[in-house]
């Protein structure tokens, strides 16, 4: 198990403009986040201001009590939302997840099937 040094991410990201690294650098395997490999996340599609993460639960995803750890979940959500944003920056530029709410409706299992979490950004501004 291995995954690319967090500094190499960062300066590719700032050398390209935020739709060109996420769609090249991460959709195609270019600079693949170590989060994503970790979990078993893969970027399901890229636009400007959209990005779509896709996940097939499994067991190890689980908690104690049977079903999809909730953490895993909102690592979903926050990289979905997260890469939308970045897809919507220039060169050079950078954003940070400053807070993360998270409401869950239900809880899946290995039987729930692929998981598919969209972040469309629908405000972009400084804060």
């Amino acid at each position: 198990y291995s995954w690319i040094a967090p500094t190499e991410l960062r300066d590719a990201a700032m050398a390209m403009t935020g739709l060109e690294f996420i769609a090249r650098g991460l959709a195609e395997g270019g600079h693949p986040a170590p989060i994503g490999a970790t979990i078993g996340m893969t970027i399901e599609s890229v636009k400007e201001g959209e990005v779509a993460f896709a996940l097939v639960p499994q067991e190890f995803h689980y908690n104690p009590l049977g079903t999809v750890h909730g953490g895993i979940l909102s690592t979903m959500l926050d990289s979905a939302a997260g890469c939308a944003v970045h897809t919507t920056l220039a060169r050079a530029q950078g954003w940070t997840s400053l807070t993360l709410e998270v409401k869950f409706l239900r809880a899946p299992t290995v039987a729930t099937g692929r998981l598919v979490c969209t972040g469309r950004v629908v405000s972009s501004g400084r804060t």
